[in-house]
């Protein structure tokens, strides 16, 4: 068995980043490709990913952008769709324990996508890494820099790229839903399930209800207040 200080380290937090670097890739080159092809120049496409880093959320700002949407509808937009994000950090420190470091805990969350989250939360309920701010360092730097790679990487390639793989262009979209998914599945439990069973279906129906956005907050909401509630059972012994 590995020790727990090598499990805890920088760069195993690297090393448990890879799979969603490889995922990340190809969806923020397909980011790049499509602020280009809306007319951004490669510098403005890379700031997006540096500064917003929220996956789906930046191909709705992009949208957003050139349709000439209001700055405050936009903002409200994609703060509304990202605002679950608060949720992640309570929910990490609380799987880490009391004696867990978060000294610089205002720095690292920065890092925290679902896909993170995800990978973090598997990494501590598998005992595949101890929780540590290096471990989140690494974690959180290595999909951060794949996103801004790729992105990097489709702008230079210019709008054109995908043109000629349309079938390419589209599973580039289910790749993230994807990636979460599969993160998610692998620290399912049965006592998880009615909250997730909530949460799912309160999403779809809000979203054909009303929108997207709609669906995500209701979601988020009924599946907190499930979990809160305690209707989702009591955690595994």
């Amino acid at each position: 068995m590995a020790d727990p200080a090598q499990k805890s380290s920088f760069s195993h937090g690297l090393v448990t980043a890879a799979p969603i670097a490889m995922g990340y890739f190809p969806i923020a080159f397909s980011f790049g490709v499509a602020a280009t092809r809306a007319g951004l120049t490669g510098a403005e496409a890379v700031m997006l990913s540096v500064i917003i880093y929220a996956g789906a959320s930046q191909f709705l700002a992009l949208a957003l952008i050139t349709s000439g949407a209001p700055f405050l509808v936009s903002a409200f937009t994609l703060v509304a769709m990202n605002i679950r994000h608060v949720l992640y950090g309570p929910a990490l420190m609380k799987r880490a324990g009391a004696g867990a470091g978060k000294r610089y805990a205002w720095l690292w969350a920065f890092g925290l996508t679902d896909e993170v989250f995800g990978a973090a939360l598997g990494a501590l309920a598998r005992r595949r890494a101890q929780f540590s701010e290096r471990f989140m360092f690494g974690l959180g730097l290595g999909a951060y820099a794949a996103w801004l790679a790729g992105t990097a990487a489709g702008a230079l390639a210019g709008g054109g790229a995908l043109e000629g793989w349309p079938v390419l262009s589209a599973a580039l979209g289910f790749m993230l839903p994807a990636l979460f998914l599969a993160l998610l599945l692998s620290i399912l439990s049965r006592a998880q399930v009615p909250v997730i069973a909530v949460a799912g279906t309160v999403t779809v129906a809000a979203t054909l209800w009303a929108s997207p956005t709609a669906g995500i907050l209701g979601g988020m909401v009924a599946g907190a207040l499930v979990g809160v509630l305690g209707l989702g059972g009591r955690h595994a012994r």
